[in-house]
């Protein structure tokens, strides 16, 4: 394998422990209170496994799937979090969670480390509306979309001859054991000449780590040759 095509998944990291209480009612009435108080609607859940519909491994039959949880979070924290993390990687960063009886209680209900999946935001505003999270205890298996980006733009030969980087996948799904789960894909295409490729075969991950596609021969990204170069190359 040539050296353009060494692609790394970055190592995990855990970020701060997220603080939540637990949220009796739904609905909006509710969540519009507790949004105006600074806190964040949020739920946690099991993952089911992607093969049969079950909870996603042995690890998760100490979490039933009945044991989901309506919380909230506090506005503050998950502003710091996201800060931290920056916001493509949250979605496969996974955190500490910590489920206490009340605002400032010293009862911690329930504990265990979640992987959040999607954040609903206010379309006008960009305001986080609510989170949702799954558990991702040591030995779950979760389906991540994991971000891809790219170094060695500066010195890609390819680019420096006038092409430009196509972009073709910006995220890769995987089934991941959670204490595996990369937070990124780093794609190196600091060789990368015009009219060459990176493909989704060439990303290298911990063995554990199963990609989700059919194809694996699908690029994830091509330099390209600008119109100038195809039509001096035409003549």
């Amino acid at each position: 394998m040539s050296n353009w095509r060494r692609t790394t998944a970055a190592a995990v990291r855990s970020y701060h422990t997220i603080q939540a209480i637990p949220r009796e009612w739904k609905g909006s009435r509710v969540s519009a209170r507790d949004r105006a108080q600074g806190r964040i609607p949020a739920v946690v859940f099991c993952q089911e496994n992607p093969s049969d519909g079950q909870t996603s491994s042995s690890a998760a039959s100490a979490r039933p799937v009945a044991r989901k949880h309506l919380l909230t979070t506090e506005r503050k924290q998950i502003q710091s979090i996201l800060k931290s993390v920056q916001l493509p990687f949250f979605c496969s960063t996974t955190f500490p969670l910590q489920i206490r009886a009340g605002s400032g209680s010293s009862t911690l209900l329930e504990s265990g480390n979640v992987l959040p999946i999607k954040i609903h935001r206010d379309e006008e505003t960009g305001k986080i509306l609510n989170l949702v999270f799954v558990w991702a205890d040591e030995g779950t298996e979760l389906k991540v979309d994991v971000p891809v980006v790219f170094k060695g733009e500066d010195v890609c030969p390819g680019l420096k001859k006038g092409g430009h980087l196509n972009r073709i996948r910006t995220t890769l799904k995987y089934l991941c054991p959670a204490e595996h789960i990369p937070p990124k894909l780093v794609v190196d295409i600091s060789n990368l000449d015009v009219g060459e490729k990176v493909f989704m075969q060439d990303v290298n991950v911990h063995p554990s780590l199963k990609l989700l596609s059919k194809d694996e021969s699908i690029p994830i990204c091509k330099v390209m040759a600008t119109k100038l170069e195809y039509s001096e190359s035409a003549q």
